[in-house]
């Protein structure tokens, strides 16, 4: 309590040093650039349209602008240029200790009209990627901090929009309409990336905690079915997240305690690079926020185990030169926890077992470089190089006796490098027709090491013992053709080819909105998609014990593929409120799955922590899902918004035996209820209230074979019943409340989110206790308050 006490008093303290009169305006700066290929716009009109007089300016050469004398609090901004779309950014948050950056894209009227006449506005739910009919969401940095819930992750922030679930508080894999969290592609700055999360094993795409720090975020896109043909590799989802750039005018500084760490951040000006423009710099160092709550007396949910993470993430624009814009741009996150290895801790968690200790430690790392080339006003390549290494390693052990044997039972180490390049084109035919097109080369260095201790044949037995080279290779083709101001037609075509097994996809996209009139819109699309397997599973070993010999049976595993059919239909009833639905059918086809294992299913990866070890898999399964989903939503305007969103779906697979089964992931219903309220004590002080409700179907399990985990002395499940059953609804409350202040020249934000503010127990689990002989039940995150504390200067 004393070093509580400690801490609070130190950053009163701090608070204290730093007072001083108000600031009561700030700067907003940003760029104005065409949707389609970017290209800056000249002369375009931005004001503050709430502001009586109104504060206005026009974009300079290189499409940059800068309004001065803000006053602070929710602004909006208009832009406009001819023969464009007016757009219109609201409630822009101005705060005293950091200037506004902001990047806006106007969309090209098909028919040229006189710029006073144009007048319809920028949809705020349309995403970045204008090739995009179906299914896709774009999110600001605000929204990742507004919903309770959401920590600043990206990914728990997503688990708010229609079809989206997250099965498990302690992490925060995307199960996007009853697919595997595997399915999900990650991409940063246009490179694929492996799992951004501490903790994350090889294989798989969520953890506890995310590196992604959502303060040096852009705003970006995700992608929840029928994508463009920009992304493959991929069945159910693309997140597709941009870093931006550091302020090229002044330097401004960032120190926040939060969930996701103790951090500090700095960005500013580097060199003057011609024409006008500068370099910029912004960079970030987290520190485990969780190992401090320890040391300060707070449990972390893992007992006495103490989750050890930092990262670090940085990005250098050079704009300007004459060969073009250049980015150097870098993420490193390093993770490790022991749990299980303190008999004594009796802490029940959904990391590890009883009888059970793990040590396991993730590494990742991702650099890389791009460089944008407009060749003219209408054609634009952007090259990207980049360079990923990511390595895991665990131990685990059984423990019996209370502690007195302990018996190894697993030894793991994955390392994969990768080296990928790829280029974009855009073209901009003309004011009805845009043209993209794109390579991207990926090889693949993998060297994994992984051995279990197995039952049945009383040793430690191979499962992976390899040092092999892959190459996947990329490409597509795109195009958008808009027949007026209000219908618009999409067709794209992407092909990967494995060179290991020769595995070949080529997969047709397609896509059509139609805008009936300012409310009404409607849209559909379709896709082939098609996704790898996790590299391990290409080289697991099959162990003879007659032969006492090893074998490679998963070598020519083909793809699993999957298509898409999506319709839509979205109501605008106003300019800050819509309604929003759509239904989907997804097929999934040429799934691995296991002869001598009829109820094993690649589409159930995802549930467990690590991928499955299961060889001699051929490509027969196939799966289903589809539902219907629902989006009530009021953006922020007037101090408040809601958003509430509901979905219902079934997800079902066939294994070997083509018997249909629910699969891991088929919850069947989801609903969330979100909301917020800002008040303004005046110019310098600002109140925040959100609140946050999920219903959520319960998670499928197999259920435990307690005769023979007794005669084994491990867990034994009954997989003649797998997922056939849900455990009890899982519900969830949280509540965000916060309070800002704008100083002279700084802003400070202190905050405190209440996760499952009922304290609700939602079961995670089942698990077998070999020493009680017993099966106990595992829950989902309990009451748990998080705390916040930024400062901005």
């Amino acid at each position: 309590m004393k070093k509580i006490v400690l801490t609070l008093t130190w950053i009163m303290a701090l608070t204290a040093l730093i007072q001083a009169n108000n600031l009561t305006s700030q700067t907003i700066r940003g760029k104005v650039t065409d949707a389609i290929n970017g290209f800056p716009l000249i002369g375009a009109n931005v004001i503050v349209s709430n502001l009586e007089p109104i504060i206005g300016t026009t974009t300079d050469i290189n499409g940059n602008f800068e309004l001065n004398r803000v006053p602070l609090g929710r602004q909006n901004l208009k832009i406009s240029f001819l023969g464009y779309k007016t757009q219109t950014a609201s409630n822009i948050l101005v705060t005293s200790g950091k200037e506004i950056m902001i990047q806006i894209a106007l969309e090209e009227e098909v028919t040229a009209v006189d710029e006073v006449t144009v007048k319809a506005n920028g949809s705020k739910e349309k995403p970045l990627n204008e090739m995009a009919t179906v299914s896709a969401h774009a999110f600001s940095v605000e929204q990742t901090e507004r919903f309770a819930g959401s920590l600043g992750d990206p990914a728990r922030m997503v688990a708010n929009y229609a079809g989206v679930t997250m099965q498990n508080d302690a992490r925060n894999d995307i199960v996007i309409r009853g697919n595997s969290p595997s399915g999900v592609l990650w991409k940063l700055e246009g490179v694929e990336v492996p799992n951004p999360n501490h903790f994350g094993a090889s294989g798989t795409t969520g953890g506890p905690v995310s590196m992604i720090n959502n303060n040096l975020l852009a705003n970006s896109d995700f992608l929840t079915g029928a994508f463009p043909a920009e992304y493959g590799n991929a069945l159910s989802g693309a997140f597709d997240l941009n870093l931006r750039s550091g302020n090229n005018s002044k330097h401004e500084y960032v120190g926040q305690i939060g969930f996701n760490g103790f951090e500090l951040g700095a960005e500013g000006p580097l060199f003057s690079t011609g024409n006008n423009q500068k370099a910029s710099y912004l960079a970030n160092f987290r520190y485990s926020t969780l190992e401090v709550m320890h040391d300060l007396g707070f449990s972390s949910g893992t007992g006495t185990a103490v989750p050890e993470y930092k990262d670090f993430t940085f990005m250098v624009d050079v704009p300007g030169t004459k060969a073009g814009r250049f980015k150097l741009f870098g993420l490193w996150g390093t993770s490790f926890i022991a749990l299980g290895r303190d008999y004594a801790d009796t802490s029940e968690n959904a990391y590890n077992g009883k009888g059970t200790a793990t040590d396991y430690g993730a590494d990742l790392l991702v650099i890389g470089t791009s460089h944008t080339y407009f060749f003219n006003e209408k054609t634009r390549l952007i090259s990207t190089l980049s360079y990923q290494s990511t390595k895991n390693n665990a131990v685990v052990d059984s423990i019996k006796n209370e502690g007195e044997y302990i018996m190894p039972f697993v030894r793991a180490e994955n390392t994969e490098n990768k080296l990928s390049f790829n280029t974009q084109l855009k073209y901009k035919l003309n004011t009805k027709n845009n043209f993209s097109a794109g390579i991207t080369v990926e090889q693949y260095r993998v060297a994994s090491n992984d051995s279990i201790n197995l039952y049945d044949y009383g040793q430690f037995i191979s499962l992976l013992d390899l040092k092999g080279t892959l190459n996947l290779y990329q490409s597509y083709i795109e195009w958008q053709h808009k027949f007026n101001n209000v219908v618009t037609a999409y067709g794209g075509l992407h092909a990967q080819f494995y060179d290991q097994n020769q595995s070949l996809a080529i997969e047709p996209r397609l896509g059509v909105s139609w805008e009936i009139n300012t409310q009404h819109s409607v849209s559909g699309g379709f896709g082939m998609h098609s996704q790898m397997q996790p590299k391990t599973v290409y080289f697991l070993q099959t162990y003879d014990s007659v032969t006492n010999r090893y074998s490679t049976t998963n070598e020519d595993l083909d793809f699993t593929r999957s298509n898409h059919y999506i319709l839509g239909y979205n109501y605008r009833i106003n300019k800050n409120f819509r309604i929003k639905t759509e239904t989907y059918y997804q097929q999934l086809y040429d799934v691995p799955v296991k002869e001598s294992f009829p109820e094993f299913s690649m589409l159930n990866t995802g549930a467990d922590f690590a991928p499955p070890s299961e060889d001699s898999l051929v490509n027969s399964g196939t799966g289903k899902n589809y539902g219907i989903e629902l989006t009530l939503e009021k953006f922020l305007g007037n101090g408040y918004y809601f958003l509430a969103t509901g979905s219902l779906f079934n997800s079902t697979y066939q294994g070997y035996d083509k018997m249909e089964r629910n699969t891991a992931f088929n919850g069947n219903y989801v609903a969330n209820l979100l909301g917020g309220y800002e008040y303004n004590i005046n110019e310098k002080f600002m109140l925040t209230f959100d609140v946050k409700a999920t219903l959520a179907g319960g998670k499928r399990y197999v259920p435990i074979d307690m005769a023979e985990s007794k005669t084994k002395g491990t867990t034994v499940y009954d997989w003649t019943h797998a997922y056939e059953n849900k455990y009890d609804d899982y519900f969830r409350t949280d509540l965000r409340i916060g309070f800002k202040q704008n100083g002279k020249k700084f802003s400070q934000e202190w905050g405190i989110d209440l996760q499952n503010l009922t304290n609700y127990k939602s079961i995670y689990m089942e698990q077998y206790d070999v020493e009680k002989g017993e099966v106990y039940q595992v829950y989902q995150q309990g009451f748990m308050p998080m705390f916040l504390y930024r400062i901005q200067f």
